[in-house]
Formats: structure tokens, C-alpha cells, sequence
């Protein structure tokens, strides 16, 4: 297990330097003059080659790269055009909230889907299991922005029982924000629930018709026995990796819900850095994304590895 881990820690370091060279020659290969979009068309040849000057640019691409790289390990990402601040600790600010955001309906969505959809297979082709999959395709269906707005409109507007305001940081005030983090966390555990409880279901199905389980109910173990010490276990596997992969699309791939809920997250973040053509902030929060990513898939790999003991040997 050791050993496998090295390798996985060796791998993410190549990764994370291989992203980071990526993301630092994609917004270079943009066509434009980031100079040029930050002071407008109308701006002379002499304060564009000022900006230029300014944001490093007019220098060769590959000591723009050690500069940049050098900085970035030491956690300095550079300064907004558009804000002067510091990107670091604007990152810094706002990543706390979208992880909060997305362990708590990640945790959500897995504490509805896996009881469903272990159900859901035992139930195969009954009423239950119809209704199940029904609901888990109604899920899948409704895009997060409707799912967001109809609950602001029904629990914020309509029966104010947990009304959307300005943010509030934890420390500030617990209880409000607490209520302000209901709402997005159930807009986003719907979808996810719902894709989680088709794997789960497909994947306990596909465990329950292999031999040790037969094995194991021909010796006249109980149906929970059977369940819980021979099936769940390989057949979560799985909803494992996919549980990866949502975590990785909801970093910065959950921009319309935290609008919606005025959630000053990544991925409000990286918009507003877009929007503004600020390339700084937009390379800042696309590498820290991405390397978040990675390390989440080392740990998807390894909760893997500890659950089946046959992938260490790949």
C-alpha cells in the first residue's frame, strides 16, 4: 500500500507541473492583447505598451513562465489588472466557501443515493424500483438553475422559511449561515443524488449476480447478511470514482447556483475574471481548479486501492 501510494504521489507532482505549463501557455495562445482589452480600443500605442510592460508581457514567454511558476510554488499568483488585489488571497477567501458548499451536498447527495439505489437493485423491476428510477431521471432532467430558483421562489419568497440575503461568513453569524448554505446544497445534491443512484444501482446489480454471492446465499446466510459484508462493498466501488469526478465538475462548474444564492465562490470567481478579461485571476483560479483536481483523484485512488485490494497491484 506504501508503495502504492509513492507512485500515486510521484504521478501528481508530474501532473500538477504538467497543468500548470497548460494553463500558463493556453492563455497565451488566446488571440488578443490582454493589454489592449484591459485599456480598450481607444488607447494609444504608448499606454498599451505601458500595460504591457506592466503585466510582464513584453518579455520572452519562457522567463514570463520561470517568473510565473517560481511565484505560483511559492503561492503568489500575481495581482488583479481590474481590482489590484492580491489573486492568492482572493482565491484563498473564496475557495473555503465553494468546498463547504460541495462536501455538504456531496455528503447529502451520498446519503440519499446509496440506500436508494441498494434498494432500488434488490426491488429490480418492481413498483419501488420504477418509482426510484423515475424519480432518479426527474433529477437528472431538471438543470440546477431551475431546481435553485424554484426553491428560492417556494422556501425564500413564498414561505420566507429560509429567505436569501446578502452572505454571511460562519464566523460572523453561525445560524445565518448556516440557512443560507441549505438551499444551494439541496440544488446541487438533487443532480448529483441522481446520478450517483443510477451507478448505485447498476453497480449493485452487477455485483449480485456474480457467484460469491450466490455462494454466499446457497450456505443460507440472510438477504442483510449477504448485502452488507458481500455486495455493498464491492459495489460501491464505483459511485467511489464517480464521487470523484463530481467533485472536480462542481469546483468550478457550479457558477449559475452560487448566483443564484449570491455564493461568493471559485466559480463566481473565475466568471467575473472572464468577463473582465482580467488573465491574471482567470489563470490563477483555472490552475488552482485544476490541481484541486488532481489531488482529488490521487484520493479517489486511493480510497479505491483500500476498498479493493487488487488495484494496488496496477
Amino acid at each position: 500500500m506504501i508503495q502504492f501510494i509513492t507512485r500515486r504521489m510521484i504521478t501528481l507532482v508530474g501532473q500538477v507541473l504538467l497543468v500548470a505549463t497548460i494553463v500558463f501557455l493556453m492563455l497565451r495562445l488566446v488571440p488578443g492583447d490582454p493589454a489592449r482589452s484591459v485599456l480598450g480600443e481607444t488607447a494609444s500605442e504608448e499606454q498599451i505598451a505601458t500595460m504591457r510592460h506592466k503585466l510582464g508581457i513584453d518579455r520572452p514567454v519562457w522567463e514570463q513562465y520561470v517568473d510565473w511558476l517560481g511565484n505560483a510554488v511559492r503561492g503568489d499568483l500575481g495581482t488583479s489588472i481590474i481590482s489590484g488585489r492580491d489573486i492568492s488571497s482572493d482565491i484563498a477567501s473564496r475557495f473555503g466557501n465553494s468546498a463547504e458548499l460541495i462536501v455538504i451536498s456531496v455528503v447529502l447527495s451520498l446519503i440519499i443515493a446509496i440506500p436508494l439505489g441498494t434498494i432500488a437493485a434488490l426491488k429490480r423491476n418492481q413498483f419501488i424500483d420504477v418509482a426510484l428510477s423515475s424519480i432518479a431521471m426527474l433529477g437528472l432532467s431538471l438543470p440546477g438553475f431551475v431546481v435553485g430558483t424554484v426553491l428560492v421562489l417556494l422556501f425564500g419568497l413564498k414561505w420566507r422559511i429560509l429567505p436569501q440575503s446578502r452572505f454571511v461568513e460562519f464566523g460572523d453569524d453561525p445560524m445565518a449561515h448556516i440557512k443560507l448554505l441549505i438551499l444551494p446544497s439541496i440544488t446541487l445534491a438533487i443532480g448529483n443524488a441522481a446520478v450517483i443512484l443510477r451507478m448505485m444501482r447498476s453497480s449493485m446489480l452487477e455485483v449480485l449476480r456474480q457467484d460469491y454471492v450466490r455462494t454466499a446465499r446457497a450456505k443460507g446466510l440472510n438477504e442483510a447478511r449477504v448485502v452488507r459484508a458481500h455486495t455493498l462493498r464491492n459495489a460501491i466501488n464505483p459511485v467511489v470514482s464517480l464521487v470523484g469526478l463530481e467533485v472536480a465538475t462542481l469546483l468550478g462548474g457550479m457558477v449559475i447556483v452560487e448566483q443564484i444564492f449570491n455564493w461568493p465562490g471559485l466559480s463566481t470567481l473565475l466568471m467575473s475574471g472572464v468577463i473582465s478579461r482580467d488573465y491574471p485571476v482567470v489563470q490563477g483560479v483555472v490552475l488552482v481548479i485544476a490541481i484541486v483536481t488532481i489531488i482529488v483523484n490521487v484520493i479517489v485512488d486511493i480510497t479505491y486501492a483500500l476498498l479493493d485490494p487488487r488495484i494496488r497491484l496496477t
